[in-house]
């Protein structure tokens, strides 16, 4: 925000002189708190690969109608979060949303002044509610996230976003912080969608960083899960936390897959929608391998 700085000379205060805000370069966001994230990672570049009925499909109305509830996690300034929540409950700007079938929104970030800026330009307050979190703060993680659940008597999301953030979490807490970043999530969540970065992300947001003259990634060159990391997601959620992958919906313009995983073992299971299965192994092996 702009500040306003006052001289005094000779008792008396000269004008006030409006100071401009400093602009954060990109590669100064080692978390990837980009200020204008949405304006060179565009939210219809992911909308288009998404089915607008996805919600109804995993999860369609039962005798009791119980609101549909969705993590959103590295949410930035919200931009991708309220084109999310419109996409699936297919609103056009200016329409609120039907009452008959809730989407309730919990969205985090780690930058305060995202959060601040997402909670005052966010159009549906009602149904999405930002929260500034450290995801890797086990206590505030509890904390928080039980708080929000607790109002539904429910105890984990129906289903969880992830949207470009396992390459921060990956360069500032290793292999070892992805590994447990997917685990929190999977047990969290009954479905996740992933948009892992590939790794010549991890390479470039090094050399910006380098190209400031900032201190490096503390863990980038000692990472050992490297690659193809779509690929490597994709085994860690399998085979270490318990969840199916369900299908890859594509990749974008920028060479990100969206990849849909579904929980094992939950406590409330329905059968993956059809449409959902068809083709699922020929987009897997034309989207990351």
């Amino acid at each position: 925000m702009a500040a306003f700085v006052t001289q005094t000379v000779g008792g008396v205060e000269e004008a006030a002189v409006e100071e401009k805000p400093r602009v954060l370069e990109p590669g100064a966001a080692p978390f990837g708190n980009f200020p204008h994230y949405s304006r060179f990672h565009s939210p219809e570049q992911r909308l288009r690969l998404l089915p607008p009925e996805l919600l109804s499909q995993l999860f369609p109305q039962g005798p009791e109608t119980k609101p549909i509830l969705g993590l959103d996690v590295g949410c930035n300034s919200g931009d991708l979060s309220v084109a999310l929540y419109k996409h699936f409950l297919s609103l056009r700007d200016g329409e609120t949303s039907d009452t008959s079938r809730e989407f309730r929104l919990l969205c985090c970030d780690i930058d305060p002044v995202l959060v601040e800026r997402a909670e005052k330009e966010c159009p549906f307050p009602e149904a999405l509610t930002f929260i500034t979190l450290d995801f890797m703060n086990q206590r505030s993680r509890k904390v928080l996230l039980n708080s929000f659940l607790s109002q539904f008597g429910r105890s984990v999301f129906d289903i969880g976003f992830c949207m470009s953030i396992t390459m921060w979490i990956h360069l500032n807490h290793g292999d070892r912080g992805l590994w447990e970043f997917l685990a929190h999530l999977s047990s969290l969540c009954r479905y996740l969608l992933v948009e892992p970065q590939p790794w010549k992300c991890y390479r470039a947001a090094a050399r910006r960083l380098r190209k400031l003259g900032l201190h490096d990634f503390d863990h980038f060159h000692s990472l050992a899960i490297r690659g193809d990391m779509a690929n490597q997601i994709v085994q860690i959620l399998t085979q270490d936390h318990g969840m199916e992958l369900v299908c890859c919906f594509g990749n974008t313009s920028w060479e990100r897959s969206l990849l849909l995983f579904r929980a094992k073992q939950t406590t409330e299971t329905h059968s993956i929608p059809e449409s959902l299965i068809e083709g699922k192994e020929r987009n897997r092996s034309r989207s990351w391998r």
